[in-house]
């Protein structure tokens, strides 16, 4: 999960510099919450903060849950 950690810092620091710089940014939006069916990937991708089990239904929270939680709460970019 660490490949998915990086890739938002990394648009958040980008987001940061923008902001700085004058940008009237608005917002930003995770690609998913949790873990979906895909017309284009099936089941097979996992984009989700929290893991499903499609079998039961339960959802488990990733390292990158743990750590946008963080970044929520401090607001800094770790």
């Amino acid at each position: 999960d660490d490949a998915r950690i990086d890739y938002v810092k990394k648009h958040l620091e980008i987001i940061s510099d923008a902001i700085t710089a004058g940008v009237n940014v608005k917002g930003y939006f995770i690609w998913s919450l949790m873990d979906v069916f895909s017309w284009s990937n099936g089941y097979e991708k996992r984009y989700g903060l929290f893991y499903v089990d499609f079998e039961t239904q339960e959802r488990y929270p990733k390292k990158s849950a743990y750590w946008y939680k963080k970044l929520a709460e401090t607001q800094i970019i770790e």
